[in-house]
């Protein structure tokens, strides 16, 4: 497959061979625009360590003669320039003489990331990252043209994992009950998943029948693992619940069910 970077400056990219942003811009001729994006319905775009992650940008856009269709799509990383993804192709559909809904198809490997930028001094894997933004070059059936900088922003993420394990099972009622569990997030340099250390994560009790609700945090140490103590007043599920970062994705571990008697 042939691998697409992004937009990048000459200079930057003969001094360091990695695709480095432009400065955002917008230029072009006549009426067409990009009227609206959306990348990968509204939500973050999450990549492991295995499997290739697709997503779509789906643009509206507008011009008085009709839309011809999108000629380029790219996106990387808005503060460090990094795009290790692939434009797929892209769709679209004319929804009225004026506008069409043209969808892009992306793809992130995971096995591809660290060779994107492998032998340039200083290269992290896991610097992709972080915010995103798209750019698209659209024209029009009159020949217009609109080249267009960050129409849209989106974060990708590093997928985790999370484990939770109460113990004693079952346990006495008004005893004390040990939860541990483990955070582990993707690294994009080895393929594998690693601790993600000093994270505030929220541990969280329900009833049968009933709603999660947090009863204490802990943080994560050196080895990504959490341990709490807790009063064991009612049988139901324990489990972790870590937010997420900029960088990491949101993950809820796996309810641990623990009869008190």
């Amino acid at each position: 497959m042939r691998r697409r970077i992004a937009a990048a400056s000459v200079v930057a990219a003969v001094a360091t061979g990695i695709a480095v942003a432009p400065a955002a811009h917008a230029e072009g001729r006549g009426d067409i625009r990009v009227t609206k994006t959306v990348v990968n319905g509204g939500s973050n775009v999450i990549v492991g360590v295995k499997n290739v992650k697709r997503f779509p940008i789906t643009m509206t856009i507008k011009d008085n003669s009709g839309v011809k269709g999108v000629a380029d799509v790219s996106a990387y990383n808005t503060t460090n320039g990094h795009g290790p993804v692939d434009h797929l192709g892209t769709t679209c559909k004319k929804v009225s003489t004026t506008t069409s809904v043209c969808t892009a198809t992306m793809e992130i490997d995971p096995t591809w990331i660290d060779s994107y930028g492998s032998g340039n001094e200083g290269w992290d894997a896991n610097a992709v990252a972080g915010n995103w933004q798209v750019n698209a070059t659209v024209q029009a059936n009159d020949r217009d043209y609109w080249i267009s900088d960050r129409i849209a922003l989106f974060k990708v993420k590093r997928a985790a994992t999370l484990t939770t394990d109460a113990t004693p099972e079952p346990v006495r009622k008004g005893g004390t009950l040990t939860v541990t569990g483990k955070l582990s997030r993707a690294n994009w340099t080895d393929l594998k998943y690693h601790a993600f250390t000093k994270q505030v994560v929220k541990l969280q009790h329900k009833k049968p029948g009933g709603a999660y609700s947090t009863v204490t945090t802990a943080t994560t140490d050196s080895k990504g693992h959490l341990r709490a103590t807790v009063k064991a007043t009612a049988s139901g599920s324990w489990r972790w619940a870590f937010l997420g970062t900029t960088t990491t994705m949101k993950v809820v571990s796996t309810g641990d069910a623990v009869t008190a008697k």
